[in-house]
């Protein structure tokens, strides 16, 4: 990479393939979920993950570049997770907290590149990209505080939950 606009874009490529494998994950996601509050958080953020796909489309037209991702090794670690723990949880409601923990895994990724484009963009001046980047931001931060909401809301205490020991 020779220069910021090099970098800009290596990780633009970055965030779009993230984007594209969570399109991937998210409807598996909701249909392992047991909990219908999360299910119908994960297919409503499925709808927002291809507006944000298609806001990234547009700021690879602005500046000029192919829209294409670069694998990102971690949203493949972290989807990696998600699927350990579909497969590996025997108790839906584990499933479910687990489900939570690899979503926000995924948000605290994407708000970090996000976050740390949008500074890029600013600094490299492109107002409309720093428009379009702060909207994408903006959901992902959105997204993360309803996952925290519906952990606190009952499914990390239905997870918690310990079958009474049968009396002898």
């Amino acid at each position: 990479m020779q220069s910021m606009d090099d970098l800009f874009y290596a990780f633009l490529q970055d965030i779009y393939f993230a984007e594209k494998e969570q399109l991937k994950v998210l409807p598996n996601m909701a249909q392992k979920s047991a909990n219908e509050t999360l299910k119908l958080a994960f297919r409503d953020h499925e709808d927002e993950t291809s507006e944000q796909v298609a806001r990234l489309e547009q700021v690879f037209d602005i500046l000029g570049r192919e829209a294409r991702g670069k694998t990102s090794d971690a949203m493949i670690a972290i989807i990696a997770e998600a699927q350990r723990l579909i497969d590996e949880a025997d108790d839906e409601a584990v499933r479910d907290a687990g489900l939570v923990a690899a979503a926000q895994a995924a948000e605290h990724y994407e708000i970090s590149r996000y976050a740390t484009l949008l500074g890029w963009a600013e600094h490299l001046g492109e107002d409309e990209i720093v428009e379009l980047l702060s909207e994408t931001l903006e959901e992902e931060r959105h997204a993360d505080e309803l996952l925290s909401s519906i952990a606190e809301g009952g499914v990390n205490a239905t997870a918690s939950e310990r079958p009474e020991e049968a009396e002898v």
